[in-house]
C-alpha cells in the first residue's frame, strides 16, 4: 500500500492545528515527524495506513518504543499527538472509530527543571569574550535571556522593532499567537544599547538582517547554533551541570520565586497559559530551602 495518502492527511492535520491553535512550526514539525514514523511502522509491520490503524496496532507500536527505552514523557507526547490526529480524523469523517481513545497515558513523575545558582549565572554571563563582536553579541543574548525568561526560539527570532529601550520592555508573540510584554531591566537595556550602536554593526557591515542578533554571515541565528554557544560558554565558565536550552529560562523563574515574586506574575512573564505549569517553580524554591536548612541548621 502506498504511504502517500498518509503524508497528505498528516499535512492537512498540521495545517488544521496551526489554524486552530497557532502552534509553533517546531511543534508542528515534531508532530509530523512522529506521525510519519508511526505511518512507516504500520506499513512495514501491519500493512496498514494511519487511518486504518486499530487500538492494538498503536499499543504494539508504543510497546516497541518502550523497549527501545523511549522515556515515559516522550511516549506521553507521542500518545497526545496520536490522540489529536485521530480526533481530527474523526471530526473530518475520515475514520469512524478513534483507535487511541481507550489507551492510557504512561504515568509521569514531575521532574524539577534544571537550573543554575545565581553565582553560576554570573559566571556564564561573564564567559563570552566581549572584545569580539560575536562574544559581545553572545553576552547580550545571555543577558536578555536571563532578564526576560524568553524561550530560546523567541530570543533568536527577536527583531529590533520588538524591543523598546526607552520603555525597557520586549514584545513577544509566544505559543498560540499570544502576545506578552516582558520588562528587560536596566542591565539588559544597557547591554542592548551598546550592542546596537557597535558590535551589531560590526557583524553586519553593509548588510541588513531582520533579526536583532545576527551571525557573522549576516543572517539570523538558529536555535541549534545558540544552544552550541551556551554549552561552549558554560564549559568556559566551569559549569559542569547538565544544561538544556531552557536552563536560563528556568533560572529566571526560579530566582524570581526565590526572591518572593508572585507566581501569577511569573506565569505572565513566562507566557504560560496555565498556572499549574508555573507552579513547579514553587517546588524548586521549597527544595532549595530544604537544602539550606539541611546544610545550616544544627538539627538539619
Amino acid at each position: 500500500m502506498n504511504a502517500q495518502p498518509d503524508d497528505i492527511v498528516i499535512e492537512h492535520f498540521a495545517d488544521a492545528l496551526w489554524m486552530e491553535r497557532g502552534l509553533s512550526q517546531n511543534t508542528l514539525a515534531a508532530y509530523q515527524s512522529d506521525l510519519r514514523a508511526v505511518a512507516v511502522w504500520l506499513q512495514e509491520k501491519k500493512e496498514r495506513s494511519l487511518l486504518q490503524a486499530e487500538r492494538q496496532d498503536l499499543l504494539d507500536y508504543l510497546a516497541e518504543q518502550s523497549k527501545k527505552r523511549r522515556s515515559p514523557r516522550s511516549s506521553a507526547r507521542l500518545l497526545s499527538c496520536l490522540r489529536q490526529f485521530y480526533q481530527y480524523a474523526l471530526r473530518e469523517g475520515k475514520i469512524k472509530v478513534d483507535p487511541s481513545a481507550q489507551i492510557d497515558s504512561p504515568k509521569l513523575g514531575r521532574p524539577l527543571p534544571k537550573s543554575l545558582t545565581e553565582q553560576e549565572v554570573e559566571a556564564l554571563l561573564d564567559a563570552p569574550d566581549q572584545g569580539e563582536p560575536e562574544g559581545f553579541r553572545d553576552r547580550v543574548m545571555l543577558e536578555v535571556l536571563y532578564a526576560t525568561g524568553l524561550r530560546v526560539s523567541e530570543l533568536v527570532a527577536l527583531r529590533p522593532d520588538q524591543v523598546s529601550l526607552t520603555q525597557g520592555v520586549v514584545r513577544i508573540t509566544g505559543k498560540g499567537g499570544k502576545e506578552r510584554l516582558v520588562p528587560l531591566g536596566d542591565e539588559a537595556v544597557s547591554w542592548l544599547e551598546r550592542f546596537s550602536h557597535g558590535p551589531r554593526r560590526d557583524l553586519l557591515g553593509e548588510r541588513l538582517c531582520a533579526e536583532l542578533f545576527p551571525t557573522r554571515r549576516g543572517s539570523g541565528m538558529t536555535r541549534q547554533a545558540f544552544w552550541y554557544l551556551i554549552k561552549k560558554h558554560a564549559q568556559r565558565a566551569g559549569i559542569t551541570k547538565h544544561l538544556s536550552p531552557h536552563t536560563l529560562r528556568h533560572a529566571f523563574a526560579t530566582h524570581l520565586v526565590n526572591h518572593g515574586a508572585d507566581l501569577r506574575v511569573v506565569q505572565m512573564l513566562l507566557g504560560h497559559s496555565d498556572l499549574s505549569t508555573t507552579q513547579i517553580y514553587t517546588h524548586v524554591a521549597r527544595e532549595r530551602l530544604k537544602g539550606l536548612h539541611a546544610m545550616h541548621h544544627p538539627r538539619g
